[in-house]
């Protein structure tokens, strides 16, 4: 967690106001607990006050539910008062927002370590932790986030549910796709060449987009970053701008977990390797990576604590029907060598880019959490030197593991009663997210359908 230098963050706030002079609001943004971006906006006059002197916030307002409401989870919120914290533009954030109507800039703020304890509050801070205990031991973790998305039509029909879009190209609605099909890539490459140039512009390193499974279905990749908290924020960017840029072309975006249930879901794929001190792969010795006694122990770290970590992979009643048989979402701990049915992949490459790939989130998982997730497994695994079994071949994908979670509220129970998270996320943080996500169930639950009238009435 970086110290807040006040004499050095007003320099940076002036020097790029200097650098852009039509600018003349920026957007102070955070992520919730729900992976929610939110914040404030400052006129150009203020911006180099927010950097000296910080920002106002609730604690509150890291642990709201989905729909913006506090459940006072831990007695954050009502019961202690509703205090405020102070977070601190991160330094080289400050980026402009190139979709906005007048000339804008945006930068990441957060909690520092001068909050009490209750910075912990904020998901990236839970992560910078996670990431500090692995460096401490000398392990770097180098990580890369894989993003899919659906580009919709941004009205939905008049039962409320979402359509596919309508082709630039063709002017007709989309009712299929071809995977990694560069004609739907043509077909839409305007909105995906300014996500491209957008993402330059903020400094988000997204250097390829593929057509995925479904109509209009995409995925967005995210080049490898070090320290792991950059390459969350990358990821948090990532859907900022696809969001904005595809409403500035005439869609939506969605990183719904699963929008359409006879097409595929969206994922999160989560790339990570682990390099020493002199920045030496760890996952690299030797010709075999399935004999890799770190990348082994990696793996069987995130065996041990997927189960638990299901609630925050997964963390909403939607996510959990993406897991299905034989759609390359997996359902249980396998690992091994080039298989996309698998939980855990190696993927091709040489030495030096060995890594594991984690397939099992969806993308409406907040980034910090489910790679604060992925990295706890990772650091437990190594500790405790647990071995993965033997790696699996063909088909992993058709049924699920005895015991893993298949609803968000078996996810919930997983995570409570859990010790690896618990351990790495503390138990205050871990607490306050199972209370919140109960409450958020508890509402959601509480809603009589049309289809219940239907079939109850």
């Amino acid at each position: 967690m970086q110290s807040h230098n006040p004499e050095a963050a007003r320099l940076e706030a002036e020097t790029f106001l200097d650098a852009h002079p039509r600018v003349q609001h920026v957007d102070a943004l955070f992520v919730d607990i729900n992976g929610i971006m939110r914040g404030k906006r400052y006129p150009r006059a203020e911006v180099p006050h927010l950097f000296e002197k910080g920002m106002l916030m609730p604690y509150s307002a890291m642990v709201v539910d989905v729909t913006g409401n506090t459940s006072d989870a831990g007695g954050v919120g009502f019961s202690d008062g509703d205090p405020d914290g102070t977070m601190y533009p991160v330094s080289a954030t400050l980026a402009p927002v190139p979709w906005a109507h007048e000339p804008t800039a945006q930068c990441i703020v957060s909690f520092d370590d001068s909050n009490g304890g209750k910075e912990f509050l904020e998901p990236r801070n839970i992560l910078e932790r996670i990431d500090e205990r692995l460096r401490t031991d000398g392990l770097n973790a180098v990580c890369a986030l894989e993003l899919e998305f659906y580009l919709i039509d941004t009205q939905r029909t008049p039962d409320g549910r979402p359509q596919a879009p309508i082709s630039p190209a063709t002017g007709e609605r989309e009712i299929s796709t071809q995977v990694y099909g560069m004609e739907e890539l043509e077909d839409y490459s305007a909105v995906l060449s300014d996500i491209e140039k957008t993402c330059h512009a903020q400094g988000v390193p997204a250097y390829t987009a593929s057509a995925e499974y479904a109509a209009g279905q995409f995925e967005v990749n995210l080049k490898h970053s070090s320290p792991a908290v950059v390459a969350a924020d990358h990821a948090a960017l990532l859907c900022r701008v696809v969001r904005n840029v595809a409403l500035e072309h005439g869609f939506r975006a969605t990183f719904m977990a699963k929008p359409f249930l006879d097409q595929a879901g969206n994922g999160l794929h989560i790339h990570t390797s682990v390099l020493d001190n002199a920045g030496n792969n760890l996952f690299s010795d030797g010709d075999d990576p399935l004999n890799n006694t770190t990348l082994r122990h990696a793996v069987g770290g995130m065996q041990a604590a997927l189960f638990e970590s299901m609630a925050v992979l997964a963390p909403s009643i939607n996510g959990y029907r993406r897991y299905q048989p034989n759609i390359y979402v997996p359902m249980g701990k396998t690992w091994g060598l080039n298989n996309r049915s698998l939980a855990f992949r190696l993927p091709l490459g040489d030495n030096g880019s060995r890594r594991i790939e984690h397939r099992v989130a969806g993308a409406d998982a907040n980034p910090y959490l489910a790679l604060a997730a992925v990295l706890a497994g990772l650091h437990h695994g190594i500790t405790n030197k647990l071995d993965p079994g033997e790696a699996n071949t063909g088909n992993a994908g058709a049924e699920p593991d005895p015991g893993f979670p298949r609803t968000i509220e078996e996810g919930l129970v997983a995570f409570k009663d859990g010790e690896i998270l618990k351990e790495y996320f503390g138990e205050m943080y871990s607490d306050i997210y199972h209370l919140t996500k109960v409450a958020e169930v508890t509402g959601f639950r509480d809603y009589i359908s049309k289809r219940e009238y239907d079939w109850y009435l």
